[in-house]
């Protein structure tokens, strides 16, 4: 995928597309012209939601368990023989956390990092060869402004978008003169499932709303930026409310962020 190109006909894969910005993005892209491979864990959801989109004829199911390690090169191959080569990445599936730091286990920590790093890495991996051999291709890792900021109770979570944002940056710059871009997305609050998933200390889904997300972007909403800048081939997007300006203050004002981070617990 250049720089600027239209969806149609292009190979889109997204993962965590059962809910949330991912679910949002396969309707997006579907109206755009685009062939789908949606991946999550539970094909019914999948299959429902393929069933709504514009053309479902242009939508191809691969469900997987992102957190098997396993896994990854294999959905890609499944991908790959569902739709053809893959022309855009995108990577969405992730968790997200509502816990202390001095109590979150080991192997929450450990599951948090393993689908929000090493997930998207191990996929990316899995497709890039070709879209380098044939000279275009867009890896999208879908960050976090917490990648940006860490606030209370999203120590891993925060630490795992921090990674995603290194390591794909250090990517772009290897890709730089190939064809094949990377698109980071730090999306800020998204009237999502998102906190209702959280992991929670006791290491079970959160299974409540957060004030901040219920009052957050609607994911369509989202999906529309979040494709728009795609398709521009932009390097990094930030897409939300006011809360996106807290990237822009960290560089400039470090310590009037300080003072602010310890209010924004989730409430």
């Amino acid at each position: 995928m250049k720089n600027s190109t239209a969806y149609e006909g292009q190979k889109v894969w997204i993962t965590g597309a059962s809910s949330g910005i991912g679910e949002a993005l396969a309707h997006e892209l579907s109206n755009r012209g685009a062939n789908l491979v949606l991946t999550a864990r539970r094909r019914d959801r999948l299959e429902e939601l393929r069933a709504q989109l514009s053309d479902p004829t242009r939508a191809h199911v691969v469900p997987g368990d992102l957190l098997v390690e396993g896994s990854w090169e294999r959905l890609a191959s499944e991908a790959r023989e569902a739709a053809g080569p893959i022309d855009v990445l995108i990577n969405n599936a992730g968790v997200s956390q509502r816990s202390l730091a001095q109590d979150t286990e080991l192997a929450d920590e450990r599951r948090l990092m393993e689908l929000n790093y090493f997930a998207p890495i191990g996929l990316t991996r899995a497709v890039l060869p070709e879209m380098v051999e044939r000279g275009t291709g867009r890896i999208v890792v879908v960050s976090s402004v917490a990648g940006y900021v860490g606030t209370p109770l999203r120590s891993s979570y925060a630490a795992s978008k921090h990674a995603v944002r290194g390591y794909f940056d250090s990517l772009r710059a290897e890709l730089h003169g190939t064809g094949v871009g990377v698109t980071i997305v730090c999306p800020g609050y998204v009237r999502t499932e998102i906190a209702t998933n959280a992991v929670s200390a006791a290491g079970q889904a959160h299974g409540k709303m957060d004030a901040a997300i219920e009052g957050g972007m609607d994911a369509r909403k989202c999906a529309v930026e979040i494709a728009d800048a795609i398709q521009r081939g932009r390097s990094e997007f930030h897409v939300g409310g006011r809360e996106v300006y807290a990237i822009y203050l960290k560089r400039l004002l470090p310590k009037v962020v300080e003072r602010i981070v310890p209010r924004l617990a989730p409430k």
